[in-house]
């Protein structure tokens, strides 16, 4: 079972990540808690509306608004960074917690660096499967990287210069 991070540390990933099957063949479902294409949950969503053993995926070219109204019956959803150049995964997270106020658990999945998880965690990501290949003992210094930032996000509301103003005030 592959290891995950979350802010509090690494745990197991019971979580299963399900490939879209090819045309004509039907979707196995994996024993224990599974993440499912979105689209084809969203084809299926009367069989696995409500589920809490059943989570989604979007690929980076997805769009979340099509999901906007079943968000709650989500526990857990991912998003897959298929490169790490590759920045529409950020926006795709700050949209399902601000726009939308997703609540549950959100992931990166897919070619997740160390040096990324500082800004995942910026855009609302709270749990990070990195690629098999970097060491996760190194994760929550990673997230943990700077101590301050400039900008208001998804973590922290107030930007730096309103952040001092209410020091000195």
């Amino acid at each position: 079972m592959p290891d995950l991070i979350r802010h509090d540390g690494v745990h197991d990933d019971e979580w299963t990540l399900v490939s879209a099957p090819e045309e004509g063949q039907e979707l196995a479902l994996p024993e224990g808690p599974a993440l499912l294409p979105a689209t084809v949950w969203k084809e299926n969503r009367d069989r696995y509306a409500g589920r809490n053993d059943i989570g989604i995926w979007f690929d980076s070219h997805e769009e979340p608004e099509a999901f906007a109204d079943v968000l709650d019956d989500l526990p857990v959803i991912a998003v897959n960074f298929p490169k790490f150049t590759d920045g529409r995964g950020y926006s795709i997270g700050r949209l399902l917690r601000e726009r939308y106020g997703y609540k549950g658990e959100l992931r990166a999945v897919g070619d997740v660096l160390l040096d990324q998880l500082f800004y995942m965690k910026r855009c609302g990501f709270d749990a990070y499967a990195l690629r098999p290949d970097k060491d996760i003992s190194q994760a929550e210094h990673c997230l943990n990287f700077f101590s301050n930032t400039y900008q208001a996000a998804v973590d922290d509301k107030e930007p730096l210069f309103r952040r001092r103003a209410a020091e000195t005030s």
